[in-house]
Parts: C-alpha cells; sequence; structure tokens
C-alpha cells in the first residue's frame, strides 16, 4: 500500500452528519462529504493485510463477511492515497455497477471483516467508495459507454429494483437488447421507493437510470407482468426473462385490533412518501402522514429506521419503536469473533434523531404487543404489550415467553409494521408456474439462477429471500452471466 505505517498514524474519522434537529426540517440527504486530504489519510489507513477479508464476500453463520460484490477495495484504497481517483473509479467499477447506491446505503459487512478491526476501528471503505463515485460523476469520467456490437438476442427483466437494474446493465454490456419492465411509475423499485429520500436522494438514483437508458437499456414503466402484459407474450417475444421482482410481501401482524383504521406496512408508509415528494413536494397530501400523531413503529431493521425517519420529519407527537429481541450487546461476544459480521448494538440516523428531539431512545427491547384498541370511529388509539423473555420450550426452541406484570398501554394514532417480508408476491410465478422453495421464494440454484422454465432465469430478494441490496447486485450480475451463457453457449461477463 502507499503507507504502510498509516493504520498507526492516523485515526478512523467520519464526516459529521448534518445534526438531527436541523435535518428533520428537510428531505435532504444527511451525510457531508470529507475533503480531498481527508479522505486520503483515511484510505492510508489500508493496512497492506497480506490476506485481506474486506472483499472476500463468504457467509459466515447467515450473515456477510465482506463484500458480496468482491469490491477490490485495499486497491482503489492504494489509488485514493496516491490520488489517481480516475483510476480508483475504474477498479470500483469492475466489480459494482452502482457504487452510489451501496456508498449510502449498505451496511458495510466489508468493515465487519477488515483486519485492522480486530484491534483497532476499521478502515472507512464504505466513505470513500461513496466519495469515488460521487466525484467521478462531478468530474464528468461516468459516462454512457454502449456496446460496440449488437448480438440481436432480446432479453427482458422484470422488475427495476437493484438486481433488476444490475443484470439489465450487465446483459446490455454484453451486446443484447434489453427491456426492463417496472410495475410503478419510475425506474428504481426498491432503491426508488422503498428508501427514503433522505438516505438515498432519488437524483442519485435517477442519475444512473439515465446513464443506462443512453447505454441502450430500454425502461417500460406502469406496467404489472402478469396483468398489462401476458407472461406467455413476454416469454414469445423475448429470448430470455430475467424475474427480478423482489421479496413484497409484507409480514403481517394478526392479533386483535389489526383491522382499525391507522395500521399500515412500512412499505405503504414509505411508497406513497416519497411518491408524494417527488410529485409534488407533498403538496398532493397523497400519502399516510404522522404529523402530530403518536407513532409506534414496530420492528427493529432497517425499514423501521426509515419509518422513524420519516416520521420526525413529517413532525410526529410521539414515537416509539418496539424489538422483539434483545438489546445488542455493545461489544462482540465469544461466539461473533471477527470476521462474522459484528451483532452489537448501534444508533441509526432515525433512532438519533428522535433522541435528539424526545430526549430519549425510541426503542424498546424484549416487548411484544398483544392487542390493538380503537376509538368508536374505527381508528385506532391505543396498543397493548407485554415484556417476554426467550426461554428453550419442550424441543429446545427458543420462544418467546410473557412476564405478568408487565403489561402496558401506549397511545398510538398511527401504527407501521416494519416486521420484515416474507418472500416474493404470489401472482407473476403462480401465473408463470415457476416453482418455488421450501420458503415461498423463486427456485432456482445459487450461481445457475434458472428457473424450471426453459429461459427464464430469477435473482435478487425473488430468489434469495429479504437481503441487501449489495447482494442484490451480486444476484442480478450472476443471473447475467447466467442468461448469457444460455443465449451464447459462453460468457465473458464478470
Amino acid at each position: 500500500m502507499g503507507k504502510p505505517t498509516g493504520f498507526l498514524e492516523y485515526q478512523r474519522e467520519l464526516p459529521a452528519d448534518r445534526a438531527p434537529l436541523q435535518r428533520v426540517q428537510d428531505w435532504g440527504e444527511f451525510h457531508e462529504h470529507f475533503p480531498v486530504l481527508k479522505l486520503q489519510d483515511q484510505a492510508a489507513r489500508c493496512m497492506d493485510c497480506g490476506v485481506p477479508f474486506c472483499h472476500t464476500g463468504t457467509l459466515i453463520n447467515g450473515m456477510a463477511s465482506g463484500c458480496p460484490v468482491n469490491n477490490l477495495i485495499p486497491e482503489w484504497n492504494d489509488l485514493i492515497y496516491r490520488g489517481l481517483w480516475h483510476e480508483a473509479l475504474e477498479r470500483l467499477h469492475k466489480t459494482n455497477n452502482f457504487p452510489e447506491f451501496t456508498g449510502r446505503v449498505c451496511p458495510a459487512p466489508c468493515e465487519g471483516s477488515c483486519v485492522l478491526g480486530m484491534h483497532d476501528p476499521s478502515v472507512t471503505i464504505k466513505n470513500i467508495e461513496c466519495a469515488i463515485i460521487d466525484t467521478g460523476f462531478e468530474q464528468g469520467w461516468v459516462v454512457p459507454e454502449p456496446p460496440a456490437k449488437r448480438t440481436g438476442k432480446t432479453v427482458a427483466v422484470v422488475g427495476s429494483g437493484p438486481s433488476g437494474l444490475a443484470c439489465a446493465a450487465q446483459l446490455n454490456r454484453a451486446g443484447h437488447l434489453v427491456t426492463v419492465y417496472e410495475r410503478a411509475d419510475r425506474i428504481g423499485g426498491l432503491l426508488m421507493y422503498g428508501i427514503p429520500n433522505m438516505k438515498l436522494d432519488k437524483r442519485v438514483v435517477q442519475r444512473r437510470v439515465d446513464v443506462l437508458a443512453q447505454e441502450g437499456v430500454r425502461f417500460v414503466t406502469n406496467t404489472t407482468v402478469g396483468l398489462d402484459i401476458p407472461a406467455t407474450t413476454l416469454c414469445a417475444d423475448f429470448d430470455a426473462v430475467v424475474l427480478c421482482c423482489g421479496a413484497t410481501k409484507p409480514r403481517d401482524l394478526p392479533i386483535e385490533g389489526r383491522n382499525l383504521k391507522g395500521i399500515h406496512f412500512a412499505m405503504e408508509f414509505l411508497h406513497n412518501n416519497t411518491k408524494s415528494f417527488l410529485d409534488s413536494g407533498h403538496a398532493d397530501s397523497a400519502y399516510l402522514s404522522a404529523a402530530n400523531k403518536h407513532v409506534v413503529v414496530i420492528g427493529g431493521g432497517d425499514t423501521g429506521t426509515d419509518c422513524v425517519g420519516t416520521s420526525m420529519r413529517h413532525q410526529c407527537q410521539s414515537l416509539v419503536q418496539f424489538e422483539i429481541l434483545p438489546r445488542p450487546p455493545d461489544t462482540r461476544q465469544a461466539d461473533n469473533p471477527w470476521p462474522e459480521w459484528p451483532r452489537i448494538f448501534r444508533t441509526d440516523y432515525g433512532q438519533e434523531e428522535a433522541t435528539a428531539r424526545f430526549g430519549t431512545d425510541p426503542r424498546t427491547f424484549l416487548i411484544q404487543t398483544e392487542k390493538f384498541v380503537g376509538d368508536a370511529q374505527g381508528r385506532v388509539k391505543e396498543l397493548h404489550t407485554v415484556n417476554i423473555a426467550w426461554e428453550r420450550d419442550a424441543r429446545g426452541r427458543f420462544t418467546p415467553q410473557r412476564i405478568p406484570g408487565t403489561e402496558r398501554v401506549w397511545p398510538a394514532d398511527l401504527v407501521l409494521l416494519a416486521l420484515g417480508f416474507l418472500g416474493p408476491e404470489d401472482a407473476l410465478l403462480e401465473h408463470m408456474q415457476v416453482e418455488r422453495d421450501e420458503r415461498s421464494n423463486a427456485k432456482a440454484a445459487y450461481g445457475h439462477y434458472a428457473t424450471n422454465l426453459p429461459g427464464v432465469f430469477t435473482a435478487g430478494d425473488m430468489r434469495r429471500g429479504q437481503s441487501l441490496v449489495v447482494w442484490a447486485i451480486h444476484e442480478g450480475r450472476g443471473a447475467a452471466r447466467a442468461c448469457d451463457r444460455y443465449l451464447m453457449g459462453t460468457t465473458h461477463l464478470p
């Protein structure tokens, strides 16, 4: 590396975010940018570790260890230290079609497996990745690169989330004519409507979509395959089809009072909010507002955090967030060694904002919602909870057990269910008669991505279940490689 002693000379630093009470007044991204010299110092901390784990992309105990798209992290860190930004961008694009997305929303499993992280704070990989691609766009280095030669083969990609876009980008690069179908009115899937604007500015998404369109990818919006266009027509009109529709069936909470007004799935809340923001700056009021409401978010993952951050920007009256699992420890435990993803307590942007406004962390752990109670108009007005403990049952499985005497009633005008997703929606897969696995996902072997239907492939959350944006990109690239091999007999795609 450029500076072998850099990890000894420089401490880990990140640019300060905008102040919580300031940033909740708007929908702009809240991360600030580091000056170039600071970024070079941080890149110098990459320690020439000999056997880097940051770009391994393996699964350990069910969680990612290292970068799933195998980013060449030590190489572009060295280039940034040396001030070679254009060359760093070229290395970054070799493995990642959309570093501007992962650099903003990825939880950075690469940093969790950084060798330096064994004894010191890890290298700031994610921040440097984002700086490289943003600099590339600012300098005009990211330009459309249409293929020099077309193969004449046609491919339909269903779904324009991260897996669908990555698949389309790679297949177009191979020279195929690619058409992407999206049921929403804008391209981007989860990237456009599932992640709030303050976390991923939609101009960043549209910027990349525009590049893909100029490279020759055709986008068709407001079109539901299986409804607006028969899947049989798609299979007949194209040489291959790749299904990248995501895992969008939400997990419900079927308890007493669930049918009351004011109880919504998280994605309904987030999707409508972003669409209204993009359409009219919220002037059309075509969204679920948390303004002046007592908000309860049930679920502790990224989607729950996004519900918290969105509710804070609506100026909710109060907010609490429930998590049925225990509070994670502050540091790695003995059963969670490096290079596993560190299962530790973290405070994300939404909780930071709620704490700044209300004076306390909004999260309550080891709590279970037992029923909703409504008013005379059928609207939710409160919910009842009880604390729980996880204990083994007769079969040795951990199950939640009520703790008598911990019952509590909470005011609630708006309840948001952020409990994760069960798998892909049924309609298209049933219509096409695509085989499903035991978890209801589209059945296709990892690395092959081929369904039971000839010429039909699948990738992303639709195949593997709910996962990270970076895994979706990985799968989209892999499905493109498999599809290209099917069409041409061989493939040169990475």
